[in-house]
């Protein structure tokens, strides 16, 4: 039986650095993408280079009919041969603006990608996680989802969603030996945060500076991990010291 870590928006980033993460862990990996297969083939490599087995597999996470036709059937063909220990939730989009001025696709995409994201591609693999009676689920929420960021109306709902059914999840699961907890990230360097002004941000961040996607990967890992077992419905900030 191989043990397998699915990283939904693994091709780049803080997904990226997840997925190198748990192979240094020994995981197996199921690297999701949306649209960029060569980022998501290079994360592959840097996967494999860990001695693990890494495929990748695309699915708009955003999309009901998508995932469960390819998440569906990975998860049939797979049966008992491989099962996923370990789900991070990381896909997620920012389509920043104004609510005033806030078109309806601008709010559906980036709520359908985070939170109604999460929802599918959870149920589908908690049930056998829950009949295996071990398992890591792990979310990536949002500075933006605790305090609320002004221009991310959308996104910060979303987050904040997930904070929220993060802590309800977590404790329907708990009797299984199901944990399942969110990470927070404030101004971390990866393309999501490319558009923004570093240097000026930089001044409000008491560490003064972004944080490294690696970091944030290496909590990811302890959550992942057996140390962990007894860490459920919690959400951990990594900030750099940002109020929250």
């Amino acid at each position: 039986m191989k043990k397998i870590a699915l990283v939904t928006g693994g091709s780049r980033g803080i997904g990226r650095s997840i997925c190198v993460k748990l192979a240094e862990m020994g995981y197996h990996l199921l690297i999701n993408y949306k649209s960029n297969e060569a980022e998501a083939l290079h994360t592959k490599q840097l996967c494999e280079e860990k001695n693990v087995e890494a495929e990748i597999i695309r699915f708009d996470v955003g999309n009901k009919d998508e995932v469960e036709l390819k998440l569906g059937a990975w998860l049939e063909e797979a049966g008992k041969e491989k099962i996923i220990e370990v789900l991070v939730n990381n896909a997620g989009i920012r389509q920043d603006t104004l609510l005033a001025f806030m078109n309806d696709e601008q709010w559906n995409s980036v709520l359908d990608t985070s939170l109604h994201g999460m929802f599918v591609v959870t149920r589908l693999v908690i049930k056998p996680m829950l009949m295996n009676r071990y398992g890591r689920v792990i979310n990536m929420v949002s500075l933006s989802g605790l305090k609320g960021m002004p221009g991310q109306v959308n996104y910060s709902a979303a987050k904040a969603g997930m904070i929220g059914a993060t802590k309800a999840l977590a404790q329907e699961v708990a009797p299984r030996k199901v944990t399942v907890n969110a990470i927070a990230p404030g101004f971390i360097s990866s393309d999501m945060t490319a558009d923004l002004d570093e240097a000026e941000l930089n001044k409000m961040i008491p560490m003064k500076r972004f944080g490294k996607p690696e970091e944030v990967a290496e909590l990811a890992g302890f959550l992942a991990s057996e140390k962990a077992a007894y860490i459920t419905g919690q959400v951990i900030s990594i900030n750099g010291g940002l109020y929250t």
